[in-house]
């Protein structure tokens, strides 16, 4: 069989083996609802408890602002559509960004058509979302301020605590879509002035279909989903046990090793950066170079087709993206890349590899070695 050389972990992680081995009881032994009243279903509730520490350890956040969830997407519409409920009558003016990921700018789209007014900033051409812009589009009747983390094509790192300060300044709530950068740089919820934060467990090595939404004590959101007095309730249904318990061993390996990790991670991605711009001509990098997630490559390769690239690096057994994986499948050009200024042309010959502490500088070489061979040919 041939060796496969994953380098798409901005669309999904492999999970850790010790995330997947402190699942197996809950699958096997402690199965019981953590709601029970009996002894057995308490000691699954001692689980859920547990779990809901470690994630809020990792935030400075307390262990009941931690709302179990089915993922990033669920934590974002949650956050945009209980806010905007909840401030209705305080104003219905809610800023964005362009750069957002669907789960964010759908949302927004369903709430104009409810009355609601959407400002979209345009980022700067680096990626970056200009805080005097952001700041000259708030209004008396601004409820919410909604900008992602880290962008999850191009990998920028948005300046989240100005934000949070902005928002802070001018009480107005503020959310960010933290699923590319939560367990993978530093983040406190306190001193960045977060109120809500959404995150996926499957982007830091744990199983998909869970996440979690970070909900400031002192926000009364109501529920996203209606049933069962679940998660304080404010999430119905019962919990995914199993899956909880492998996000939080997740989250626990990711921050335990966070700065060595993202040493190494750095490292490998500024030597694939360098590589590609030295020995592909007219190679241009997309987003800020100094304000990158560390495993995040995306370029453009002039003249290229990136959807022949992926097909021939697939070929070589290499897995690359050229864009979101939730848009993967669209002929639409990236709409983040077109907010940098690309034309359709270019932003239809990029690429974006995403790489992780798993990836060495022997898979690093070999990839840009079959890039600059197929850039040859073509």
């Amino acid at each position: 069989m041939q060796k496969i050389i994953y380098m798409d972990n901005a669309a999904t992680t492999k999970p850790y083996p010790e995330s997947i081995e402190a699942m197996l009881p809950f699958f096997h032994h402690c199965y019981a609802n953590p709601s029970a009243i009996y002894s057995f279903g308490q000691e699954a509730k001692e689980a859920l408890t547990c779990a809901r520490e470690e994630i809020a350890k990792t935030l400075n956040a307390h262990t009941n602002e931690i709302y179990f969830t089915s993922g990033g997407t669920e934590s974002d519409n949650w956050a945009l559509n209980a806010i905007s409920e909840l401030k209705r009558n305080e104003g219905r003016h809610i800023i964005t960004t362009v750069i957002e990921h669907h789960a964010i700018l759908h949302t927004c789209a369903k709430l104009e058509k409810q009355g609601f007014l959407v400002t979209y900033l345009e980022p700067e051409s680096d990626g970056l979302i200009s805080l005097e812009r952001l700041e000259t589009a708030i209004r008396p009747d601004t409820i919410l301020i909604s900008v992602m983390f880290a962008n999850n094509e191009i990998g920028t790192i948005e300046p989240i605590k100005d934000i949070g300060a902005i928002a802070k300044k001018h009480n107005i709530l503020f959310h960010t879509d933290a699923v590319q950068a939560y367990a993978h740089i530093p983040i406190d919820v306190e001193e960045m002035n977060i109120d809500l934060l959404s995150a996926s467990g499957h982007k830091f090595h744990s199983p998909k279909g869970c996440g979690f939404l970070y909900i400031k004590n002192g926000i009364k959101l109501k529920s996203f989903i209606q049933g069962g007095a679940q998660e304080r309730k404010r999430r119905a249904g019962t919990e995914n046990l199993p899956a909880i318990v492998g996000m939080a061993t997740a989250a626990k390996k990711s921050f335990d090793h966070l700065d060595e990790d993202r040493t190494k991670v750095t490292a490998l991605r500024d030597h694939m950066i360098s590589r590609l711009m030295n020995e592909i001509p007219s190679t241009h990098i997309n987003g800020s170079l100094s304000h990158r997630l560390p495993g995040n490559v995306n370029v453009t390769i002039p003249n290229m087709d990136g959807e022949l690239l992926l097909i021939m690096l697939d070929q070589r057994g290499i897995c690359a993206s050229s864009g979101s994986a939730c848009a993967s499948g669209s002929i639409d050009p990236s709409h983040v890349l077109l907010s940098l200024g690309l034309s359709h042309e270019l932003a239809h010959s990029s690429l974006r590899l995403s790489l992780d502490a798993s990836n060495t500088l022997e898979e690093v070489d070999f990839v840009v070695d079959q890039l600059v061979e197929i850039t040859k040919k073509l």
